[in-house]
């Protein structure tokens, strides 16, 4: 064997150990979302129970903001996306003993759910949108 074909060797490993690495990571994060917290239901485990007491809450109108809104998650994570934001939306609704999901409770939810680095792309969409960000300031700086 040259000594071309060795490091082509060797680099073909690293590139394996670092997509194992990768795909690693993401199941790891999905093992740890599983893992029950002290009440002895898991992160996972509440998204479901809140999106199941909310299904019938939510109008077309707010499911079409909803997508709209988590547009810019790329498209491979946008149903981990979606349900984790909906499941946020849902506990909002039911702690405001809601009887639908209103824009105000879908943009609360929202903001909760997400990380401060994704608000630049949230207000901007909103503002895409024609929607009043002011009355939603404070949850902005939360955290």
């Amino acid at each position: 064997m040259s000594a071309i074909d060795d490091i082509l060797i060797i680099l073909w490993g690293f590139l394996l150990i670092g997509f194992m690495g990768v795909g690693g990571f993401f199941m790891f994060r999905k093992f740890l979302k599983k893992w029950p917290k002290e009440d002895g239901n898991s992160a996972m485990d509440w998204e479901e129970y809140y999106i199941k007491k909310t299904k019938h809450m939510w109008n077309d109108r707010e499911k079409e903001l909803l997508e709209d809104l988590v547009s810019p998650v790329p498209e491979l994570f946008r149903d981990v996306a979606k349900q984790k934001i909906a499941g946020k939306i849902g506990e909002v609704a039911l702690q405001k003993k809601r009887k639908t999901i209103t824009q105000d409770i879908l943009i609360e939810g929202y903001i909760l759910a997400t990380p401060k680095r994704d608000h630049k792309f949230l207000r901007k969409k909103l503002h895409q949108r024609n929607i009043d960000i002011t009355p939603y300031e404070y949850l902005f700086e939360l955290e």
